[in-house]
C-alpha cells in the first residue's frame, strides 16, 4: 500500500468528516445497500461470478419472450440468450468484463468495473450536482503525493461506449495521472482507520433491519471515500476532456467498494440478516445444479464439509452432525443434483429411480447447502433448508450409480421436509446398492432410451432450446412455416450482435437437411413449439418438437399432414388430451419413457420426438449445424 504520512491524514480529517456529512445524506438507500454488502460471502460470489465471465451474467444482458406454455406453475422469467462460443470466437465486449490479467488497471478502477454500469450511475445522479458545485479543499500537504503526467505526454484510450460515465471517467483519470487512484485508496485506508472517522463509520440505525444496517454501512464508508477523491482528484490537473464529478464519483466508488471488502459488517448485521431470511423464506422451494465429487462423497450440510475419515464406506446415505453425506458411485467429477424444500412430507415416493433412502437428520441453524469435499458448489444449491433450527427428514434419491459409460447418467434427487426424527427407511434398493464404491463388478443392464441424448446436457442446447424435426419437407418448406425466408440466411454472429444490442424484434431458427428429415434447431426459441408452425410444417408428413428453457418448463408437439395431434407439458399431462394419447403414433412414441420423472425430461421428449418422426438429432448435426454457422430471422408477425 502506498505509504502516507500522518501530516497529510491530519491535514486532511477537517475538509474530509466535513464532507462525509454532506454527502450521506444524499446517497440513496438502495445503492448503498448493495455497496454495503460488498463484504458478504453472497455478493462476492456474484461478483466473482461477473468478474469470470459467468454465463448467467452474460444472459443478463438480454431477455427473450416467453412461449406460449400453459402451466400450472405460473409464467416464468425468460431465458436470455445464450451465446454459441464456438462460432463467436471473440466475444463483444460487456460492461463488467475484466481487462486482460497482464492489464495495469488499478484495483480500484477493477472493483468499479466489477459493479456493473448501473449502480454508479444511480450514485453519480444522487451525488453529482454538490461534487461539480463544491470546490476542492487546500490541502498543502497534499501537492508531493500529485502523480505527474505519463511520460511522453500522450495518452490514447479507447471506449466501448458499455462502460458508463464513471467507469469512463475514472479510466481516463488513470490514464493522464497514473497512480491516482492508488493514493486515493491509500488515503480512504487510513482515514477509516482514524478514530474520529471510525466512530462516524460505526454508526448505525438503532433499531435497523438488514437493508437499513447495509445502507448505513456503505453510505457512510462511500461518503469516506468520495470526500477523499473530491479531494485529492478536485487539486489534480486534468484536461477539460475529464468529467471531473464523474471521475471523483467513480474513483470514490471504488475505493469504496475495496474498503467494503475488507471490512467487517456491524455486529447487528448478522441477526437482522437472519430475521430478513426468515421473513421471506417460503415454500416450496426447488433449486438444480451440479456438485463437485471427491472420494465418492458429496453432502448436505450445515457449515464445513465433514471430516470424511469418520465416515463408513458403502450404502447410500449417512447422517453426520448438520446434516447427511451421500455416496457416489463416481469417485471424482461432478453429479448433478436437484434439491427440494417441503412443508411436509411428500404424498408417495417418486417412481424412476434406482434407489431411495430416508433418513432423519438434526439442523443446529439451518440453511445446510450441498457442498462437494472440497466446500464448494453452485450458488443455487447453497443455504438451501429452512433457516430454523430443528428435526428434519431427508430422503435421498439416486440413478445411474453404477453407471460406466455415461459419465452424465448419475443424478440425484434430495428432498427435505421438517419431521420428528424416526428411523431411516429404504423404499427402492437396487440390486447392486454400492456395487462401484465397494469395488464389485456390477451387472450389465440395459441403457434407458434417454441415455442416447445425454450429450445435450454438454451442449450449446443445454439450458434453452427446441429441436423440431420434420419428414415430407425440403429445408425451403420448413423455413417458411417458421415464417423465414429461405433466400436471406445470415451468419450467426450478425444475428448475435444485433440480439446483444437489444434488439429483441426478431426471432431466428437454424436448419439442416439430413438426407432423411429437416432438423430446425433455435438456440433459446421456441418457434417450433407453436401449433400454426407445426401444421405448415407438417403438410408433407410429420413433425414433432421438443422445447426447454432455464425454468424447467417443456412443451411437446406432435403434428401430422397439417393437424396439430397434440402439444403438452411432459409430466403434467393437464393438457394431453386423453383422444390424442390413444393415437397409436403418439402412444408408440410415450411408450416406456416416465414423464412424470423430471429427470432428463427433455432427453426423454426427444425420444419421443425422434420415434415419432423416424429421425433425431445427433452430436454430430449439431456440430454441422454450429460449423456452418448460418441462422434465419423470424418475422414475428408471420408466426
Amino acid at each position: 500500500m502506498l505509504d502516507v504520512s500522518d501530516r497529510l491524514v491530519d491535514e486532511l480529517l477537517p475538509p474530509v468528516t466535513a464532507a462525509m456529512r454532506m454527502l450521506g445524506g444524499l446517497i440513496p438507500s438502495g445503492p448503498a445497500a448493495r455497496l454495503g454488502r460488498s463484504g458478504t460471502p453472497e455478493q462476492a460470489r456474484q461478483e466473482r461470478r461477473q468478474t469470470e465471465g459467468h454465463p448467467g451474467h452474460r444472459r443478463a444482458a438480454l431477455r427473450s419472450p416467453q412461449p406460449p406454455v400453459v402451466t400450472q406453475r405460473g409464467p416464468a422469467a425468460p431465458p436470455g440468450l445464450r451465446r454459441l462460443g464456438a462460432l463467436n470466437p471473440q466475444e463483444l465486449p460487456r460492461a463488467g468484463q475484466r481487462p486482460h490479467p497482464a492489464s495495469t488497471e488499478p484495483v480500484t478502477t477493477a472493483a468499479l468495473r466489477d459493479l456493473g454500469p448501473l449502480l454508479p450511475e444511480r450514485l453519480l445522479g444522487a451525488l453529482e450536482l454538490t461534487v461539480a458545485s463544491a470546490e476542492a479543499p487546500d490541502v498543502p500537504g497534499l501537492a508531493p503525493y500529485l502523480p505527474p503526467p505519463p511520460a511522453g505526454g500522450r495518452f490514447g484510450f479507447a471506449s466501448t461506449g458499455q462502460e458508463g460515465e464513471p467507469l469512463t471517467a475514472a479510466l481516463l483519470v488513470e490514464g493522464l495521472r497514473p497512480g491516482l487512484a492508488d493514493l486515493v485508496l491509500a488515503l480512504t485506508r487510513r482515514l477509516a482507520a482514524h478514530p474520529s472517522v471510525a466512530l462516524l463509520l460505526a454508526v448505525m440505525p438503532e433499531a435497523g433491519d438488514e437493508p437499513a444496517i447495509a445502507a448505513q454501512h456503505g453510505r457512510t464508508h462511500l461518503a469516506l471515500a468520495v470526500a477523499v477523491a473530491h479531494a485529492v482528484v478536485g487539486r489534480a490537473q486534468l484536461p477539460p476532456v475529464v468529467d471531473r464529478a464523474a471521475a471523483v464519483v467513480g474513483v470514490g466508488i471504488g475505493a469504496a467498494a475495496l474498503l467494503l471488502r475488507e471490512t467487517p459488517m456491524p455486529p447487528t448485521y448478522a441477526p437482522a440478516l437472519l430475521e430478513k431470511v426468515r421473513a421471506e423464506y417460503l415454500l416450496p422451494r426447488q433449486s438444480y445444479g451440479s456438485v463437485p465429487v471427491s472420494g465418492h462423497r458429496f453432502a448436505l450440510v450445515e457449515g464445513a464439509f465433514p471430516d470424511a475419515a469418520d465416515l463408513p464406506d458403502g450404502g447410500l446415505v449417512t447422517v453426520v452432525d448438520g446434516g447427511a453425506v451421500i455416496r457416489t458411485g463416481r469417485a471424482d467429477g461432478a453429479v448433478r443434483v436437484h434439491l427440494t424444500v417441503l412443508a411436509e412430507a411428500p404424498p408417495e415416493v417418486a417412481a424412476g429411480w434406482e434407489e431411495v433412502v430416508e433418513v432423519s437428520w438434526r439442523a443446529a441453524e439451518g440453511l445446510a447447502s450441498v457442498l462437494g469435499p472440497d466446500g464448494t458448489s453452485e450458488p443455487q444449491l447453497r443455504a438451501q433448508t429452512p433457516p430454523w433450527p430443528g428435526d428434519y427428514r431427508l430422503r435421498v434419491h439416486a440413478r445411474g450409480r453404477a453407471e460406466t459409460g455415461d459419465p452424465d447418467a448419475e443424478t440425484y434427487e434430495l428432498v427435505v421436509w421438517a419431521a420428528p426424527a424416526a428411523a431411516a427407511v429404504v423404499h427402492r434398493r437396487a440390486d447392486r446398492p454400492g456395487d462401484r464404491v465397494r469395488g464389485e463388478t456390477a451387472p450389465v443392464r440395459a441403457p434407458r432410451p434417454e441415455q442416447a441424448y445425454g450429450w445435450i446436457r454438454r451442449s450449446s442446447l443445454s439450458e434453452a432450446a427446441t429441436v423440431t424435426v420434420t419428414t415430407g419437407a425440403t429445408v425451403e418448406e420448413v423455413l417458411e412455416a417458421f415464417g423465414a425466408d429461405p433466400k436471406r440466411p445470415e451468419s450467426i454472429p450478425s444475428i448475435e450482435e444485433d440480439l446483444f444490442a437489444g434488439d429483441a424484434s426478431f426471432a431466428w431458427v437454424t436448419v439442416l437437411d439430413t438426407g432423411r428429415a429437416i432438423l430446425a434447431v433455435e438456440f433459446n426459441g421456441f418457434r417450433g413449439s407453436r401449433g400454426p408452425v407445426l401444421r405448415r410444417a407438417s403438410a408433407g408428413g410429420r413433425s414433432a418438437s421438443m422445447f426447454w428453457n432455464v425454468r424447467a418448463l417443456t412443451r411437446l408437439s406432435f403434428a401430422e399432414h397439417g393437424r396439430l395431434l397434440a402439444a403438452f407439458e411432459p409430466g403434467t399431462g393437464g393438457d394431453l388430451d386423453p383422444k390424442a394419447a390413444a393415437e397409436p403414433a403418439i402412444a408408440a412414441a410415450l411408450a416406456g419413457l416416465d414423464l412424470d420423472d423430471h429427470v432428463d425430461r427433455r432427453q426423454k421428449g426427444l425420444v419421443a420426438v425422434e420415434r415419432f418422426t423416424g429421425h433425431g438429432i445427433t452430436e454430430a448435426d449439431l456440430d454441422r449445424i454450429t460449423a456452418a454457422g448460418i441462422g434465419f430471422r423470424i418475422v414475428a408477425d408471420k408466426v
